[in-house]
Parts: structure tokens; sequence; C-alpha cells
């Protein structure tokens, strides 16, 4: 991938091109699974630390590289008025649920360089959102998709492909090339997750990907740090794991969604018991958090619970079918 500036053309993943960056640098860069200048600028002064490489050159080579993405037009300069970001908003990419009334309930889908969380219990149809959006990612724009290849990262093996033919078949799409712009990954714990993520980068260019799916994102920290003594641990990890996520989002443009799984709530004793899992790190790094719900008839309520600048009592009413999410039948 290259991109002209007024001054010169920028292979991103030219890593030699950012000053400061040998063979002997490149190798131990590539050894941590970053390829490209993208992969540095969301990568932290830390990792390349770990890589061997000296804490001043580290931060060095990461301020470089998202200098010289800000530079080639890939990011956005720092400081800009916000009539700017503004407009910047409105060319925003969002990606339709298949169902209008949930896309109008979030502004018009799902947003790119942003951190999606789906909360609900089980049988909710957190995983049917999710199989839907990989194949409505594939649309082109002006039918509300992304036009690009989905992610699948799977922890707690509910993905189906299976469903995607159904889903795919009932949409009128081409059911082998849909099931081939859908790049699956299982991973087995929690360390696998975070490397799974780490090495994200490279397979979001390698496959033009636009949506990452994580499904569950607490399922393997529940299942391993058990107890308080584990909790602070656990807690760490989750939020690097999380603003890795973001980093990712935001420099690769993508569309980033996580499912969470929900607790009891012994203390509380009006409304629902239910409440996210994760805590305050999760909470604070999603940028939209939306809880699903069943409701009456089979039918399914999604509410907007933390947003940037959504009403807090934004809902709306969806089904679940062969076709994935769509709107209810009007009476």
């Amino acid at each position: 991938m290259t991109k002209k500036t007024a001054e010169k053309e920028i292979d991103v993943f030219d890593l030699q091109s950012i000053d400061g960056v040998g063979k002997a640098t490149e190798e131990k860069l590539n050894s941590a699974g970053i390829t490209s200048v993208l992969d540095l600028a969301a990568a932290t002064p830390r990792e390349l630390v770990e890589l061997g490489i000296g804490a001043e050159k580290a931060e060095e080579l990461c301020l470089k590289a998202r200098l010289l993405l800000i530079e080639s037009g890939f990011l956005d300069k720092e400081f800009v008025p916000a009539t700017e970001v503004l407009e910047r908003r409105k060319s925003m990419q969002k990606l339709t649920t298949g169902s209008k009334a949930f896309d109008s309930m979030l502004g018009g889908g799902i947003e790119t360089q942003a951190i999606t969380e789906l909360i609900g219990e089980y049988g909710s149809g957190k995983t049917q959102i999710c199989h839907t959006l990989c194949v409505t990612a594939q649309l082109p724009r002006d039918q509300g998709g992304l036009d690009g290849a989905a992610i699948y990262i799977d922890t707690e093996a509910t993905f189906r492909p299976e469903r995607i033919v159904q889903i795919a078949e009932s949409r009128n799409l081409d059911q082998r090339k849909t099931l081939e712009n859908i790049i699956f990954a299982s991973v087995y714990n929690s360390s696998h997750l975070q490397l799974t993520v780490k090495e994200l980068g490279r397979y979001i260019e390698k496959y033009k990907a636009r949506l990452v799916i994580v499904d569950s994102i607490i399922s393997h920290f529940r299942a391993e740090f058990i107890g308080r003594g584990t909790l602070a641990e656990r807690q760490q990890r989750l939020n690097d794991l999380l603003h890795r996520l973001l980093r990712t989002a935001q420099v690769h443009n993508v569309a980033i969604v996580v499912t969470n799984q929900v607790q009891a709530n012994p203390d509380q004793f009006f409304g629902d018991p239910n409440k996210p899992s994760g805590g305050h790190v999760l909470a604070h790094s999603s940028t939209y958090r939306i809880f699903i719900r069943r409701a009456a008839n089979n039918t399914r309520l999604a509410r907007i619970i933390d947003s940037p600048y959504h009403p807090p009592t934004a809902e709306a009413y969806f089904k679940i079918t062969e076709k994935g999410v769509e709107d209810l039948q009007e009476k």
C-alpha cells in the first residue's frame, strides 16, 4: 500500500523508510509481528523495548512512524479545529447491521475507527449479529457495507460457516465468495488472544479486511483468572488488549466489534440484576456499548448504554431470521 504526498510516495510496508530503522531493527520488529509502518504506529515503546531496542530509540521510532503516517495522509493531524473534526466524521464509514431500526439507533451503523461492544446473556443474539456483520461488511458501500473482508476471532467455538452460508443465500449473495472473505481464527486462551491481536495488523492489510470481530473478549479471562487475588493482573492484561484493539481500529480504519458476557449483581434489588463483565477497564475502552436482550415474541431489543454522543435512552427492536439481523415486520 502506498500513498502519495506533495513530496513523495510512501510505502507503508517499507519499515526502513523510517529514519533509524535498519535491517537488524526491521528483523526485530518483524519477529514481533510489526511488518509495516501502520503496525509500528499502533505499537507501544514498551513492546519495542522487549525486543531489545533501547527505550529512547523505541519512543523515537513509534513517534516517527505516526508522523510519517500523518505526513502521508493515513492519519489525521494531531491538532486541528473542531470544525475539521466534524467534517472528517461526516466521511467516516459505517456498516449496516441488516436492520434499519438498529442502524438508525447507531446513527447509521457500526463505525470504523471505534470499538463497538455487544453485551448480553447467552442466547440474546450477540453471535448472530456478528455472523450477519461478516456478510454485510462485504457489501458495496452504497448498500451499507464496507466493501472488504472480515476477520472473526472466536474464543468460544461458536462460529458456524453453515450459518454464514444461510445468511448469504437468503440475501442472494455468492455463498463461496462470502465464506472466502471471512478470515477465521480460533484462540485457546487469553495469551493466545493477546498474541493474535498483536499480529492483527498484518492480516488486516493482507486480506484487505474492514471488520474485526472478537467473540467474546472476556471469555478466557473469566475462565483463567479466578478470585480476587488475580483480578489486578487480569484487568491489566485486558486493558492492554483493548487499547491495542482501539489503536488498530484507528490506524487501519477498520470497524471492531467485541462481544461481552454478563454477570449477576447480587446487590441489585430492582431492575435488571445482570451487569456487563470486565469491570471499568472494558467500560472505559469501548467506544459504544450496546446491551442486547430478548423481548416479546422472540424479538430482540438493543439499547445503547454508553456512547460519546448517542442519547442513553436510544433503543431499537429487531429480529433474527434466516437472513440474520433484520427489521420487524410492520403490521
